[in-house]
């Protein structure tokens, strides 16, 4: 299963900033073990979004709570279950396998 995780920011960017080295370096963990697929600030920079792929919810909700940013309480989140049904051609299959192609 996909998953979007949204963050939105909580108070000055300043804030944000002082953990971003530490966010960061989770993410990174994370790219390593293939549990994120995307990230990236929303624009304007008023949080960021990240998508990932885990088999429950339960297991993208413990990730969150381990992120810099939700200990430091500098972001609120949304995580959206998501079940891709189409797919364009040049998308790797990998990222939803049952989709069909357009």
């Amino acid at each position: 299963m996909l998953y979007l995780i949204l963050l939105s920011y909580q108070g000055p960017l300043s804030a944000v900033d002082a953990h971003l080295v530490a966010h960061r370096a989770y993410l990174a963990r994370h790219y390593a073990a293939g549990h994120f697929l995307l990230s990236g600030p929303r624009e304007p920079r008023t949080g960021g979004v990240i998508m990932a792929r885990a088999d429950c919810l339960e297991t993208v909700e413990a990730w969150v709570a381990e992120d810099p940013f939700y200990v430091a309480g500098v972001a609120a989140y949304e995580i959206i279950a998501w079940a891709p049904s189409l797919r364009a051609e040049g998308m790797p299959a990998e990222f939803a396998p049952q989709a069909d192609v357009a």
